[in-house]
């Protein structure tokens, strides 16, 4: 969503994915797929750029801080040093009975 205003000075929210097209015609119209047209005072490169604005905070989703590089980075680290352990040992997730399978069951 984003927050444009139209000429009467009024703020309207517009849902980005459902712009169109932003037309300069003299002034910048917003047409939306439902066929709304809005007139509103931003530019239409403005207009452009807060919609993309937008759409990068959702892909990047609730909370995301660390970068993917780094959490690569460490994941890498982390494999690499089990092989050079030379352990053949897959870790589980702590809650199984160490008998290899970790499916919770004793061994038969």
């Amino acid at each position: 969503m984003i927050f444009l205003t139209r000429f009467d000075g009024t703020e309207v929210v517009v849902n980005s994915d459902l712009i169109v097209t932003v037309e300069k015609i003299p002034d910048t119209v917003v047409t939306l797929t439902t066929g709304d047209r809005i007139m509103v005072k931003e530019p239409v490169d403005e207009v452009v750029a807060r919609a993309a604005a937008y759409r990068h905070r959702v892909m990047q989703g609730p909370g995301v801080r660390a970068d993917v590089q780094d959490i690569v980075s460490g994941l890498a680290a982390a494999s690499g040093a089990i092989l050079a352990s030379g352990s053949d040992v897959i870790p589980g997730n702590g809650h199984g009975t160490g008998n290899g399978d970790d499916d919770g069951r004793k061994d038969s």
